[in-house]
């Protein structure tokens, strides 16, 4: 991977997993406009602790990225987690709102496709 991939790479998965992190810990501490915004979308408050100790462990595994297995399932996890909050936003009437985690999406999508594609990709001998 060359120099400029690699910095292309870093700067999409930072732009993403920053906020998302910072997003998993004001679950953790059950920040008001958390609250109300699980409110407004009609989701109970005891998802707060789960969603947040999984954005952070997402987070972590992504930027750690010592296991690929787990580094794949983290980003499928934010996938899920984005497309969910996106269609929620859209669904209650928050149109505006949905534009964030959609961008999210399409960030999260664009390190992931970078990741990817760094990576040799493995020969199968012919048996």
């Amino acid at each position: 991977m060359n120099s400029g991939s690699k910095t292309l790479y870093w700067a999409l998965t930072l732009l993403f997993v920053v906020p998302l992190g910072l997003s998993g810990l004001t679950y953790l501490m059950q920040m008001p406009f958390n609250v109300h915004g699980l409110d407004h979308l009609g989701y109970p408050h005891y998802i707060m602790p789960f969603l947040g100790t999984a954005k952070i462990l997402g987070v972590v595994a992504i930027v750690w990225g010592r296991f690929e297995k787990l580094k794949e399932w983290a980003y499928a996890g934010f996938a899920f987690d984005l497309l969910l909050a996106t269609y929620s936003h859209l669904s209650s009437g928050d149109g505006a709102r949905a534009s964030f985690p959609f961008i999210m999406l399409v960030i999260m999508f664009a390190s992931y496709v970078q990741w990817k594609t760094r990576k040799p990709i493995p020969r199968v001998s012919p048996v």
